[in-house]
């Protein structure tokens, strides 16, 4: 009878393909630090850690046109209500123990000026104000944001946009965002985007700030 190995490899070894997004079950917090240390921040993967299962995904051209795209409304619409803010981008926030995430952008507004200057998150830093997930290959877990405590959650997946309010600890889907209450965002953002893929990037944002002048 042969004995078997078992055979390990370091994560950063893993060749993932654009579009794809591999689930690693019962991984605990301390191999979870682990992981983020060894594969560093200069990588195109992102993950998604909550209640012992760790999520690597490696996102599709698709994702990242799409996302940049629902960042660049939004600064175009905190400017335009002359609301300021701090940009994040895809910062990762942890709850120790519990959950991990680094959504898609992020963005402090009530409380921008803290976070002005900051190179590092300090453990008593508050969450963002509003995280922004682009879901094409895989699915926003809201579980870990949730524990993470972020007030405002837009996901958006195949031409739709959600946006998720924490209430009580748990997220509530709403038609609006206090932070745009003035503002149909969940047509205006798809519209946006599906525009984008006929005109390019740039014209849509174009079309975009001309009519919010008017």
């Amino acid at each position: 009878m042969t004995a078997s190995t078992l055979v390990t490899k370091p994560i950063s070894q893993m060749q993932l393909a654009p579009g794809s997004a591999v689930t690693i079950p019962n991984v605990s917090w301390k191999e979870f630090e682990s992981i983020l240390q060894e594969i560093g921040v200069r990588r195109s993967a992102r993950i998604a850690y909550s209640q012992g299962t760790l999520e690597i995904m490696v996102p599709l051209p698709e994702h990242e046109i799409s996302r940049d795209l629902i960042s660049d409304i939004v600064k175009i619409l905190l400017k335009a209500g002359k609301i300021r803010y701090q940009p994040f981008g895809s910062t990762t926030f942890k709850r120790e123990n519990t959950a991990g995430v680094e959504p898609d952008a992020c963005f402090y507004i009530q409380n921008y000026q803290q976070m002005i200057g900051r190179r590092r998150l300090a453990p008593d830093d508050p969450p963002p104000d509003l995280a922004i997930e682009t879901d094409v290959t895989s699915k926003t877990t809201l579980d870990a944001y949730q524990a993470i405590a972020i007030p405002e959650l837009w996901i958006y997946d195949s031409g739709k946009l959600t946006i998720y309010l924490l209430k009580a600890g748990q997220y509530v889907a709403s038609s609006t965002s206090p932070i745009f209450p003035e503002i149909l965002l969940t047509q205006m953002i798809p519209a946006t985007v599906e525009r984008s893929w006929q005109v390019g990037s740039l014209q849509a944002l174009e079309e975009l700030e001309r009519a919010i002048a008017q």
